[in-house]
């Protein structure tokens, strides 16, 4: 079953309250979508640490073959 752009936005929310999230669905078909996502939390973590922080948040959305999302190219970082 897809997601909704909205509702994968809320997921994100809910451990990054403050941050900047900007969701693309990149096929239009509910399981592809890019997500950047910039939060202060991110300033003393690399690059990889920021991604499984996101991905921790997806709450298994993207578990296995009955995940609801498929793919997220994901890019975080820290405010400027």
């Amino acid at each position: 079953m897809p997601i909704l752009a909205k509702d994968l936005e809320a997921l994100i929310h809910e451990t990054f309250p403050d941050a900047k999230i900007t969701i693309n669905d990149l096929a239009g078909d509910g399981n592809h979508f890019s997500a950047e996502v910039i939060d202060e939390s991110f300033r003393d973590l690399n690059r990889v640490q920021q991604q499984r922080a996101v991905y921790a948040s997806l709450k298994g959305k993207m578990d296995g073959e009955q995940g609801e999302l498929h793919a997220l190219q994901l890019t975080t970082r820290a405010p400027d």
